[in-house]
């Protein structure tokens, strides 16, 4: 979405997500992580190992050691990415400090499976909030781009990769136990921070192959609503009859998660025989979708 295409509306309502963001980042923080020595991935895990090793002799406030960490990965993602990208990233790292440095959240509990889960719950929402509001409280995508541009890796294997290295140096220096705890944080505010982005409503990419492909076309199209892709192919050889085929439609549509337990029952309806399965789609626009909101 361009700039010029932001109404005030969607303005004020990106700027309440990333606030709201920050105040869940800031409660998972200084709630949860910090005062038990549990850690997260990412930057912000760099950070708070840092803040581990040198609390004991510097007395240093995370905030400060989050905003100094980021600020390579803010300079990186001007260049990467875009200026724009790292002013919000700037402005947005600057007011998780202030709310660490301001607001004097409680420390919730010290039972280690509670923190490991809701720490990484409450992060997660923080997160996944401020990514929806279009800005970033974590460099490791930056490096990652940085990083896969240089590399054969890909993305998620170089951010697997960094994590791993995080946690290995936690484990030598506070315990093996506390690693593993904090293995689970990470991996809770991972699968909190795609639930929050992508919703209940996660789009899903369905593929159909059916003898009966006219009236599943139809039923789609009248009665779903949906929008479809058709692709000209052919069904059949199987081991007992391998030269015999007959041509066929390959049926494409995207829905959402929600539905598609409604369409799997109305295909089998009209065809028990007709093979579907599913792909994720991270992102979907244009053609005929389910309306919803989009950031």
């Amino acid at each position: 979405m361009k700039k010029s295409d932001l109404k005030l509306p969607d303005i004020f309502k990106d700027i309440l997500y990333v606030i709201a963001g920050i105040l869940f980042c800031g409660f998972a923080l200084k709630g949860f992580l910090v005062p038990n020595h549990f850690f997260d991935g990412g930057i912000t895990g760099i950070s708070l190992l840092i803040h581990e090793l040198v609390h004991g002799v510097y007395n240093v406030n995370i905030a400060y050691i989050i905003l100094v960490v980021n600020i390579p990965f803010i300079i990186a993602g001007a260049y990467l990415v875009n200026r724009a990208f790292a002013i919000k990233m700037f402005l947005s790292i600057i007011m998780l400090g202030i709310c660490l440095l301001v607001i004097p959240f409680p420390v919730i509990t010290n039972d280690k499976l509670l923190i490991s889960i809701f720490g990484g719950v409450f992060m997660g929402i923080g997160v996944g909030l401020s990514i929806r509001g279009g800005c970033a409280l974590d460099g490791i995508e930056v490096l990652a781009l940085y990083t896969v541009r240089r590399s054969s890796f890909t993305i998620s294997e170089i951010i697997l990769g960094i994590n791993i290295i995080i946690f290995l140096i936690a484990a030598l220096h506070l315990g093996l136990p506390t690693a593993l705890y904090s293995v689970l944080t990470y991996y809770t505010a991972s699968r909190t921070i795609d639930f929050v982005i992508e919703g209940l409503e996660e789009y899903t990419g369905v593929t159909i192959i059916s003898a009966q492909s006219e009236l599943i076309k139809e039923n789609l199209v009248l009665k779903f609503g949906r929008g479809i892709t058709v692709y000209k192919g052919e069904r059949g050889f199987l081991k007992e009859s391998y030269d015999i085929s007959q041509p066929c439609d390959i049926i494409f549509t995207v829905i959402t998660r929600l539905e598609f337990r409604r369409l799997r029952n109305m295909v089998h309806s009209i065809d028990a025989n007709a093979f579907v399965f599913t792909n994720t789609i991270k992102e979907a626009a244009g053609g005929i979708l389910k309306k919803r909101t989009h950031h």
